[in-house]
């Protein structure tokens, strides 16, 4: 697939120049005459990479930057500023914002493309040694927590038993070995809303340390699964007699709580097909990237907040289109980057 380079420039010949170079060179090329509008098209296309100029209308390179590194989506993002400004505080202060790299213009076109190569290149070094990095920290920590409480009773659930209600006090925090299982409420309807599904080597139930507040929501297991039930009081004991453990507990609902947000926030603002694809991805990723996902029709909608008809049409919509493929309840990814890109 064609890397997807964003140019950002209002000088008009400049940036249609630069864009034929990269065109040229098979990238897919976007163009946008200022900063907002560069913006903009950054948060909709998501490039592999952007080449900003500095001195524009609206909003100067800069500015791009300093946003971009407030923004989660854009902030990995590899930029290279173009500039005629060559003083050394001017490329000192982009590569202290976060740029990438730095061309002055006029430019040679193999110094344009050699740039574009080195850093597209870089980035998906980093981002495949950072995937590789943090799933072996993830699994160290899991173990070293899984070793803790490997005395622990085995309780099993199957398929559709209810592991806690809403209102009942929480005493214990819940450890999956095997299976998966779906946290929801229900509203003054009737209806089902999912708030999070969990899969294997993850914990749920989580309410409070210090004090035995009732749970907030119910817990359902979606399959056969293997539980352990820790007590608050244990897991307050290895995190005094085991600091580092008890850290890497904390570090473990961190990440859970940043994937409930995320999913929140693609609840509120995204379109229907974007957040089916994210949930179909997060799924994946969190059944350790298995070769298909399983889950209901009903649980699924439920999880997205959307009617079941609603969710049958965009599953057979990414279907046609290539995406997945699905047999009764499994959902099977078939291309995993189109799915990312899904708007």
């Amino acid at each position: 697939m064609k890397k997807k380079i964003l140019i950002i420039e209002d000088d008009k010949i400049v940036r249609e120049n630069t864009a034929e170079i990269l065109q040229l060179a098979n990238y897919e090329v976007i163009v946008a005459e200022n900063g907002k509008f560069g913006l903009e098209k950054a948060t909709f296309f998501k490039p592999d990479l952007i080449i900003c100029d500095i001195l524009m209308p609206e909003l100067d390179g800069y500015g791009v930057l300093q946003i971009m590194m407030r923004n989660k989506s854009l902030q990995r993002i590899p930029v290279i500023f173009m500039s005629a400004k060559t003083k050394h505080e001017d490329v000192r202060r982009g590569m202290d914002l976060g740029a990438s790299d730095y061309i002055t213009k006029p430019f040679e076109e193999s110094e344009l493309l050699s740039a574009v190569a080195s850093r597209l290149k870089r980035k998906e070094i980093m981002e495949s040694e950072g995937v590789k990095s943090s799933k072996i920290f993830k699994k160290w920590r899991i173990d070293q927590i899984e070793k803790a409480f490997e005395h622990k009773d085995i309780m099993d659930y199957k398929s559709g038993a209810t592991i806690y209600c809403e209102g009942n006090i929480s005493n214990h925090i819940f450890y999956i070995l095997q299976g998966e299982v779906k946290t929801y409420k229900i509203n003054q309807e009737g209806k089902e809303l999912i708030t999070e599904i969990f899969s294997n080597k993850s914990f749920f139930g989580f309410t409070s340390f210090l004090s035995n507040k009732p749970y907030i929501e119910n817990a359902e297991a979606i399959k056969n699964t293997s539980i352990i039930r820790i007590q608050k009081h244990e897991l307050l004991e290895l995190i005094k007699t085991n600091p580092q453990l008890g850290l890497n507990f904390m570090d473990l609902l961190s990440d859970d709580l940043a994937h409930i947000k995320d999913h929140l926030m693609h609840l509120a603002y995204d379109s229907v097909r974007r957040k089916t694809a994210d949930a179909i991805l997060q799924l994946h990723e969190k059944g350790g990237g298995q070769h298909s996902i399983e889950i209901s029709r009903s649980d699924l909608a439920s999880f997205l907040g959307i009617a079941k008809e609603t969710l049958t049409r965009t599953l057979t919509d990414l279907k046609d289109e290539g995406l997945i493929s699905t047999f009764k309840n499994e959902i099977q990814v078939i291309n995993r980057r189109k799915l990312e890109r899904i708007q």
